[in-house]
Parts: structure tokens; C-alpha cells; sequence
């Protein structure tokens, strides 16, 4: 165990990132079951529809998993804390705006706050507030990205350096490499979406998974840019569509309605790449597999030692030379 394992009560530090409105029980509770910490991420869901994914994920398993709120996407972020209090939630995930104002009755209710953060002064400010771990998110992650464009490998220690919390990486990381080079930079753990999105348990389209294992190297994108709303998804034609209407001007409100949560749906789980987007970090370039979630937290573990020990060997044999 770790100081992250044994705050959240997981077997391994990794965790799953919040998924907006393609959330679901089945998949969070699988990512618990495994060893790690499942997210439902409750995007723009009104209420009734949070709740009934967090009383089945309740059914489907009794370890620990968390609730991400979008702070400034959710129109609903009072009543879907209500709710975590409610089902005794052990965890609240805090993103896209200020975790400040909530953390005081989070805490009074037992519960622990990790807030997302992308530059070392919302990281500073995280901490300050009271939260009790981060998750460092680097530019290569799926989805809502910082406009700051900071890689994971630059950001991790520099933020690590800054807080005295648990912190966790998230961009680009889908193995055990991933892992081991997080754990190495001073991380407690890794946060996961676009990995997961891969797995034989998550109820999302196969399109959208044959997207992510046949992606190269440049296969996702940046859109947005233009209306100071990065976000990175899977290269589809919606997705060209959407950089050629910025191209030619687009307004924000324009870009906002045509990547709202319902484009979001089309693409993930009805699987047309043409009429909506498809979510996707740069690390679907490395995914070539959909295992279960529970082979998959394996064998990163598993791999994760590996390099470690390889790591570790290198470094014996140079002070021998």
C-alpha cells in the first residue's frame, strides 16, 4: 500500500476518470471489483439519472468508487453532492472550476476530495482549499483539456514539488510503462480513461473501440483552440467537420452546442463518427487489446514491477561501472 491505496481503500492507485454523460454503472463497478477506483462522471445528468447509476453501481459492487463532478458543466452540482452524502459515496472527484466552497461539507461527511487540476496553481490552490489528493492532468488526455497545452512528463513533477498531497497523473498513460514512469516521477498513482474505454466490460460502442485500437500515433486531435475550448478526441469525420468550421468561423456558443454531451452520446455509444465525437487521448496509439478491466489492472501492475526492476538494474549496473 501506498499513501493513495490506503486513503481511498484500493488495491492498486489507479483510477478511473470521469466519463461526462457516457458514464455508467457497469464499467465503474467493474474498474472497483478490479482493484482500482471506478468514477461515475456526471457531466450535464440531471439528478434522477445520477442517482440511479449510483444505486446500481451500489448493487454491482461494495468497494469503494467516486462521483466526478464538472464543477462549471453540471447545471446540478449542489444535488448531485447531496446525493453522494446521501449513498455514503466514499469519494468526490472535483473538476472545471473552484473545489473550494464544497470540500468543508465533504470532509464533515467523511468524504475524500480529489480535485483535477493543470497547472501547479490550481494544484497549489487544491491543496490550500483542502482537498486531499490531486489528479495532475497532462495534455495528452482525452476529452476537456487545458488550454495551458502542458505535457504529463512536464507537469507531474512540478506539481509534485509544489504540494505536500497524494498526487496522481493522468494523460497518457494506458500500461505498465505508463505506471512505472508516473510512479518514478514522484506520482502516488495514474488516472485512466481512454484505456478503459477499451475493455471488454465498458457498454460503449464497438466502432468507437475499433476507433481506439486501430488509432496511430496521430490519430486523435485538438479542437476548439480557436474558441478557447481544447479538447482532444478521436480523428472521425465529425471531428474534421468540427476543425473545419472553425476554420471559417465559428462562434464559442456554436462550438459549445455542437460539442455538448448529446454529440458526445452519437459518437460513444450509438458509434457514428460521422454525426457526433469520440473522446480520445494520445495513448490510444499504444492500445492494440480490449481485455477485461480486472486482466488489464493486472498486467499493468505486473508490467509496472517489471520495468521498475529493469529500471533499477540499469541504474546498479552504471555506479558498478
Amino acid at each position: 500500500m501506498n499513501s493513495l491505496t490506503s486513503l481511498l481503500k484500493i488495491k492498486y492507485p489507479i483510477i478511473q476518470g470521469g466519463m461526462g454523460n457516457i458514464s455508467n454503472a457497469i464499467l465503474t463497478a467493474a474498474v472497483s471489483e478490479a482493484g482500482g477506483l471506478g468514477t461515475i462522471g456526471t457531466g450535464t445528468m440531471t439528478p434522477i439519472e445520477v442517482e440511479e447509476i449510483i444505486k446500481e453501481t451500489k448493487k454491482r459492487t461494495e468497494k469503494p468508487f467516486a462521483v466526478n463532478v464538472a464543477l462549471t458543466v453540471s447545471p446540478f452540482v449542489q444535488e448531485i453532492l447531496s446525493l453522494v452524502m446521501k449513498y455514503n459515496v466514499p469519494v468526490v472527484s472535483l473538476s472545471a472550476g473552484n473545489p473550494a466552497p464544497y470540500i468543508a461539507k465533504l470532509h464533515d461527511q467523511g468524504v475524500k476530495v480529489i480535485t483535477v487540476c493543470a497547472t501547479v496553481h490550481q494544484a497549489k490552490k487544491a491543496e490550500t482549499a483542502g482537498s486531499d489528493v490531486v489528479v495532475a492532468e497532462g495534455y495528452e488526455a482525452a476529452g476537456i483539456n487545458s488550454a495551458h497545452e502542458t505535457t504529463t512528463l512536464v507537469l507531474i513533477p512540478q506539481i509534485i514539488e509544489a504540494i505536500n498531497i497524494p498526487v496522481i497523473a493522468a494523460g497518457g498513460i494506458g500500461d505498465g510503462r505508463g505506471l512505472a514512469s508516473m510512479l518514478a516521477l514522484g506520482a502516488s498513482g495514474v488516472q485512466m480513461g481512454t484505456r478503459f474505454i477499451a475493455t471488454k466490460e465498458a457498454p460503449f460502442h464497438n466502432a468507437y473501440k475499433q476507433q481506439i485500437i486501430h488509432a496511430s500515433d496521430h490519430d486523435t486531435m485538438i479542437i476548439g483552440r480557436s474558441v478557447g475550448r481544447i479538447r482532444r478526441v478521436l480523428a472521425t469525420d465529425y471531428a474534421q467537420k468540427l476543425l473545419l468550421y472553425e476554420q471559417n468561423g465559428i462562434t464559442l456558443e456554436e462550438f459549445n452546442q455542437l460539442t455538448s454531451e448529446s454529440f458526445h452520446i452519437i459518437g460513444a455509444l450509438e458509434g457514428k463518427g460521422n454525426e457526433g465525437f469520440m473522446n480520445g487521448g494520445q495513448i490510444a496509439g499504444l492500445i492494440r487489446d480490449i481485455p477485461t478491466v480486472q486482466e488489464l489492472l493486472e498486467k499493468m501492475v505486473e508490467e509496472a514491477n517489471k520495468a521498475l526492476e529493469r529500471s533499477l538494474h540499469y541504474l546498479s549496473q552504471m555506479k558498478g561501472q
